[in-house]
């Protein structure tokens, strides 16, 4: 299972994907698991499936990569919160309209995800187990999606 880790001395390219589901115990993929299910569903409900799949993966990647980028060579990653916290700033992001439901469901999600954005960054230069970097940039690779995404022009259908 070790083989799955990242480990940013001499990482393997596969490395960079399976270490997003891979955990260390018990509590941190189940409070994972918690944050996936209730943000992924968000993600589902607008971009469908596939769209979360992707998501996933490609903020999964982008946090590990800038951890591998930015964290000294003794580091080892693992976990999903790199794409998590992706999924956070997707979630809010890809639910921006003007309808009021989806503006309140904006509001109050969008609380939420600032401030574990916030605390996250306040935690960077922290020395700690938990990998900051990969947080933050898993938040900052999500909106980066969205926001190239958003520059593909809409295919019009002809009737």
């Amino acid at each position: 299972m070790k083989l799955l880790y990242l480990y940013h001395n001499s990482p393997r390219w596969y490395q960079f994907i399976t270490a997003t589901f891979c955990h260390g115990n018990w509590g941190h993929i189940s409070s994972n698991l918690f944050f996936l299910y209730m943000f992924g569903k968000l993600v589902e409900e607008e971009e469908g499936g596939f769209g979360l799949w992707a998501s996933y993966i490609v903020t999964g990647v982008g946090a590990n990569l800038l951890s591998w980028l930015l964290l000294p060579g003794n580091v080892v990653s693992i976990g999903a919160s790199g794409a998590v916290f992706g999924l956070f700033a997707i979630s809010v992001l890809v639910k921006l309209s003007w309808d009021w439901r989806k503006l309140l469901e904006v509001l109050v999600l969008g609380q939420f995800v600032v401030n574990k954005v916030v605390e996250e960054t306040q935690m960077l230069q922290a020395a700690s187990s938990v990998n900051h970097v990969a947080h933050c940039a898993g938040a900052m690779v999500g909106v980066l999606l969205i926001w190239a995404l958003s520059k593909i022009p809409a295919q019009k259908h002809d009737h």
